[in-house]
């Protein structure tokens, strides 16, 4: 009997609001899965949740199912195409500093005796109490909403925390005598010998916890406002994307005319217009019009392409020449900066479980702690003990277990490492960046903008024997290219402004031969800087074999009809990518190129800078599979990218390192972005994630350690709430310290060598004229 086919599945993003931890992660992919058929993976770094489902379930359903776990869902928007980021972040910051204006008083008050005024204990309570209540607002509201389903999270932790420690507090100033004039707070360990001066007889009742219920607040308000900031970000590659896409575009009618239409009514089969410095809106091919056409962003071709007629056009490359009349062949969905754009979400979505050891162990830590303080309570009373104690030993233990050091772990020494990191031309975005850097293995590195500096110039000068000096040379050339839009012209003419010390002169009688050159009259001269040809004198005919071999675009110069000189034009490698690769290799790491260039400059680079694995003529579809080849050999891969072309594989690696002069694509797509303008603070950024890593470990192991020896302290009744509150301060205190010793760190002196035969200044780059 034939098995039926499976059913087709649908893919649908929601955005999923209110998760904070690993729990709320969990308990929203196990909503969803209790729906027949439905799978989902839940990103708890950007709110998005990915769900595979039957097609007879609909968008609808499955938010309902999502707000049904207690979160908020919502079909996404659309990447913003410009305009200024959403300050989605500004509520939170102002809560934050709001919360720290009214807690700080306490803290200080509560914790220094010799500082405690007459009544100084009802002014803290004042300044409390909206801290307990607002600044505490969200922490309640998840907390409840967690106890409508029957879970618990770390923040119904703090909530409970918060709520202990100021009701005590209440009941202590109106009712237990801890609110008469003079009464001061002395530290001690054990409740029982604790006694508040100025208070009732019965030292328990007359103390108060408002520095615990505002510093749980203040200090996890504090850490999750550092990690939000640690991990913004996330959706700014497919914005710029979406900025990278025409928005109009001008259309051939049939009669001639032209009409301005939305891109989203271009069909394929319609002709429309590309003027020169516009991008071109769609794929396409040329049905009229001869240019030079920029695809670094798209393609990574590291210098411009000639199209005419019957030649075909990416949607996102930039007209760098004349008007094109460009046939529609490619719209929407279908286009390559879509398929990129599409690359780019999956390889996102893919990598979303990066969640810190805090939250994935909250699921039993937060049960573990209520448990405890509740079996506390109840065998106090059992006991037969005072019930103020047993209240006591309850509060401390919810208190001192509050999970701040915790939560500040990560994203302090985060912070203090990425401030750092920024010093020394490095960005990081998160922790599993920092992660990722510690254990690469293998960089796959891009050519155009990365290791080379992404612009043509002149890289040699060759003139014939018995003629013009190079300086003459580079003076009528420079000056009849002023008159030339192509940018190979437009690299001499910068060479010789930068070069020669007198202005260039005018040229007059201008004419530009598409794919052949220009000439003009300069100085009474007639000079033509024209594509080589056969008739060569011997010292040009023998430096051609050479540029070639080196991947370099000759042209040749002529005046007056006489060959003068043969120069050469390259991209040239960035100055300290020698020693770049070096350094990776002496760290471990192996130096692989990938690019959309030919064969002959990808060679010549790779050549140059000592890289034995070579990948030419890569699509961006093709970068991504490689990336992923790789990763399935069991190789830990970093890619390195500044362009378009380079997002959807610096998405699907394990950790994407994007050129800080690159595209804005590539640098949201990456986890880390160098920003030196050259790759060698590469090796710096590997060194600091591993003193990073580090730093981490240690402010966890503290941090656990610390609930290790507290909470049973907390339990037999040897520490009250005031001595919890002042070492889960301390705890936090030292955890921060501990992460603010990155800011001193220093990258070791480069041991690594300088390239004896000039290395990091040789050209490479072809093409033609």
């Amino acid at each position: 009997m034939a098995t039926e086919p499976a059913p087709p599945m649908t893919v649908t993003d929601l955005t999923v609001g209110g998760m904070t931890c690993a729990a709320c992660v969990r308990r929203v992919e196990k909503k969803l899965a209790k729906l027949d058929g439905v799978t989902a993976t839940v990103n708890l770094a950007t709110g998005r949740a990915r769900v595979s489902h039957p097609p007879d379930v609909g968008a609808e359903e499955l938010m309902a199912t999502v707000e049904q776990a207690g979160y908020t869902a919502a079909l996404p928007e659309p990447p913003k195409r410009g305009g200024p980021e959403s300050e989605d972040g500004r509520p939170d910051r102002d809560r934050l500093l709001v919360t720290a204006l009214l807690a700080v008083p306490v803290l200080v008050l509560s914790m220094v005796p010799a500082w405690q005024f007459r009544n100084w204990q009802w002014l803290c309570f004042v300044l409390a109490a909206p801290v307990a209540a607002w600044s505490a607002w969200p922490f309640h509201i998840r907390a409840a909403r967690g106890l409508r389903h029957s879970t618990a999270t770390m923040d119904t932790l703090v909530s409970l925390g918060v709520v202990a420690s100021f009701a005590w507090s209440t009941y202590a100033l109106f009712l237990g005598g801890a609110g008469k004039a003079g009464m001061t707070m002395p530290f001690s360990l054990v409740p029982e010998a604790s006694e508040a001066r100025g208070g009732a007889a019965d030292g328990l009742s007359a103390h108060i916890y408002l520095e615990a219920a505002v510093g749980v607040p203040l200090f996890v308000l504090v850490g999750r406002f550092l990690e939000a900031r640690a991990r913004s970000g996330t959706g700014a590659a497919l914005r710029s994307l979406a900025r990278l896409a025409a928005k109009e575009v001008s259309v051939r009618e049939a009669d001639g005319s032209e009409l301005l239409v939305p891109i989203e009514e271009l069909k394929v089969g319609q002709v429309f217009l590309v003027r020169p410095g516009e991008r071109v809106a769609t794929d396409g091919a040329v049905v009229e019009g001869n240019s030079a056409v920029d695809l670094s962003l798209v393609t990574g071709e590291s210098q411009p392409v000639e199209v005419g007629p019957g030649s075909a056009v990416v949607g996102g490359a930039v007209n760098e020449g004349g008007l094109l009349l460009v046939r529609a062949t490619a719209v929407g969905a279908d286009t390559q900066l879509a398929r990129i754009t599409r690359l780019v979400t999956e390889a996102q979505a893919g990598k979303a479980r990066a969640q810190r050891l805090a939250d994935t162990v909250a699921g039993v830590f937060v049960p573990a702690v209520l448990a405890l303080a509740f079996t506390v309570l109840g065998f106090w009373l059992g006991a037969g003990a005072d019930p103020q104690a047993a209240i006591t030993a309850c509060v401390a233990v919810l208190v001192v277990a509050c999970p701040c050091a915790l939560g500040l772990a990560t994203p302090t020494a985060l912070m203090a490492a990425t401030g750092r990191g920024a010093q020394l031309g490095v960005l990081v975005r998160g922790p599993q960046a920092l992660e990722g850097l510690r254990h690469i293995d293998t960089v796959v590195l891009d050519k155009t903008g990365t290791l080379t500096s992404g612009h043509m110039t002149v890289a040699r000068v060759t003139t014939a024997a018995g003629g013009l000096d190079k300086q003459a040379v580079l003076r009528l050339a420079g000056a009849v290219e002023q008159g030339s839009e192509h940018p190979l012209g437009r690299a001499i003419v910068a060479y010789a402004r930068r070069t020669l010390p007198e202005p260039l002169p005018e040229v007059r009688d201008f004419r530009a031969e598409p794919g052949r050159g220009v000439r003009g009259r300069v100085e009474g001269r007639v000079v033509e800087v024209l594509a080589p040809d056969d008739a060569l004198p011997t010292a040009l005919a023998d430096a051609l074999p050479a540029a070639e071999a080196a991947a370099h675009t000759p042209v040749l110069v002529r005046v007056d009809g006489e060959t003068e000189a043969l120069i050469e034009l390259g991209d040239v490698v960035r100055p300290g990518s020698y020693r770049a690769v070096h350094r990776l290799r002496r760290l471990g790491v192996h130096p692989v190129l990938a690019t959309g260039d030919r064969e002959a400059p990808a060679r010549a680079v790779a050549s140059a800078l000592g890289i034995d694995e070579v990948h030419a003529r890569r699509t961006p579809e093709d970068k991504a599979d490689l990336v992923r080849e790789l990763r399935e050999q069991g190789r830990r891969v970093a890619v390195v990218g500044d362009g378009v072309n380079d997002a959807a594989a610096l998405a699907e690696a394990d950790l994407g390192i994007a050129m800080g002069t690159g595209t804005d694509v590539a640098i949201g797509a990456a986890d880390v972005t160098l920003v030196r303008g050259g790759i060698e603070a590469l090796g710096d950024a590997v060194r600091l994630a591993r003193r990073t890593l580090g730093t981490i470990r240690a402010n966890l192991l503290w941090a656990f350690g610390y609930n290790a020896v507290t909470v049973p302290l907390a339990m037999v009744g040897l520490l009250n709430p005031m001595v919890a509150a002042v070492a889960m301060s301390l705890s936090s205190l030292l955890v921060v310290a501990n992460s603010l010793r990155l800011r001193a760190w220093r990258p070791a002196p480069a041991r690594g060598r300088r390239d004896a035969a000039g290395r990091e200044t040789v050209a490479a780059g072809g093409g033609s004229r």
